[in-house]
């Protein structure tokens, strides 16, 4: 019988074995726009075709415009990562603004 196979940090990559403490995060970055621009004064369905055929025509791959509005990971990290990612979040500011 085989016990609990060893993890990896995702952001150190140094493998955490089965006896060691380890933390699991989940980060899920979502985009948000407060104000959106005015209708070029068309109705919502004229403004809704225009924004369809701008993607279509668009260099942009489907995936990469997908993760601009959710971006989704999780994972483990080791005790030493956990420190520097808990010290990197916390002291981001709220309004942290462009960087």
């Amino acid at each position: 019988m085989t016990g609990p196979r060893d993890k990896r940090c995702a952001a150190c990559g140094r493998s955490i074995s089965a006896r060691e403490v380890y933390y699991r995060f989940k980060l899920v970055l979502e985009g948000e726009q407060d104000v959106l621009d005015a209708p070029g004064g068309g109705g919502p369905e004229e403004d809704l075709e225009a924004l369809v055929q701008r993607l279509s025509e668009g260099p942009e791959d489907a995936r990469e415009l997908e993760e601009q509005v959710h971006w989704e990971r999780s994972g483990v990290v080791c005790a030493g990562c956990r420190s520097v990612v808990v010290r990197t979040l916390a002291s981001a500011s709220v309004d942290a603004g462009p960087h």
